[in-house]
């Protein structure tokens, strides 16, 4: 396997292992933290991450100002609300779950590009997808043995979390990615955008009092050094090697790693319905995915790639 391949696919793998952990990282932390703490910190940690990689790899950010407007309205809806609404979430249900929600995000985006920005138009196999991954979600829930309460009141708070991730995916095909703006530029306006709103808030979200030990910090510092910076870095890598429908793959590898840190680090309990939901919106994810994938044009970068691929290798 030449290195460069070798390289990409350690860090899909990399990214794949601490998006998964992240949700661990999150439960483990609330035993310190409030849940906007939890936010607060690891947004900032991964804004202060990226800009060290912008400053000591001096990469130029964009100018035009509008775009920053776009990164703002991003940042809000991709991380300060998906954030918060994890945090918050995992007070009443376990990190498994919360990784198995987190695995509808695809279904999430599509149903915003196709109903909402009308940035794709859609296909039988969409449909197909995009009802499978509904009936997954049924079937995580079970409507059947749910009481109105903390559980299922945190089950429908993840589920906002990836419509905001829907969302920020469809409104970033819409708005930014035309501009060519890829890779760590993307990451670090995206949480660097994030994080100036969460220093804002600050007062309002943060001067509470905490209790840390080894095990909160370590989460903290993983979680967002790690999971909310250099993730991103090896996100952007790979999306310029694989293109992004390749690379939205790593959705089927972190609700595997979720769960299992979760039974074998949290010892907590998964019921049947929970794996069987997860893999019926795997398979809705594969669907919607192959229908989309051939209506999908390549932004300005991708573009001008071949072209620029002797002179420059992807960041």
């Amino acid at each position: 396997m030449p290195r460069s391949t070798l390289s990409t696919a350690a860090q899909f793998v990399a990214m794949g292992v601490t998006w998964g952990a992240s949700f661990l990282f999150i439960k483990v932390a609330l035993g310190g933290l409030s849940f906007a703490q939890v936010a607060w910190t690891r947004l900032l940690l991964g804004t202060l991450t990226l800009v060290v990689i912008v400053l000591v790899a001096r990469i130029r950010l964009p100018r035009n100002p509008r775009l920053y407007l776009h990164f703002l309205v991003l940042g809000v809806t991709f991380c300060v609300i998906p954030h918060l609404l994890f945090s918050w979430a995992e007070q009443y249900v376990t990190s498994g779950l919360a990784s198995i929600y987190n695995a509808t995000t695809p279904i999430m985006t599509v149903i915003m590009a196709v109903l909402v920005f009308r940035v794709e138009r859609v296909s039988a196999p969409q449909l197909l997808g995009v009802g499978l991954g509904i009936l997954g979600v049924v079937l995580i829930i079970a409507p059947w043995q749910a009481q109105l309460g903390g559980d299922l009141l945190g089950q429908f708070a993840c589920l906002g979390a990836t419509l905001c991730y829907g969302f920020s995916g469809a409104y970033a095909k819409r708005f930014i990615l035309p501009h060519g703006v890829s890779g760590v530029r993307y990451a670090t306006l995206t949480i660097g955008s994030a994080g100036v709103v969460m220093a804002v808030l600050t007062p309002a979200i943060a001067l509470t009092p905490v209790r840390l030990d080894g095990w909160v910090v370590g989460s903290l510092l993983a979680l967002g050094i790690l999971g909310t910076g250099l993730a991103y870095v090896w996100n952007g890598n790979v999306m310029a090697a694989w293109g992004p429908t390749a690379t939205s793959t790593v959705t089927y590898l972190t609700p595997v790693v979720g769960v299992v840190l979760g039974v074998i680090v949290l010892h907590e309990a998964i019921s049947w319905h929970e794996p069987l939901g997860a893999i019926v919106v795997i398979v809705g994810i594969l669907l919607a995915q192959r229908g989309g994938a051939q209506r999908e044009s390549p932004t300005p970068e991708r573009a001008r790639a071949p072209r620029r691929a002797a002179a420059r290798p992807p960041v």
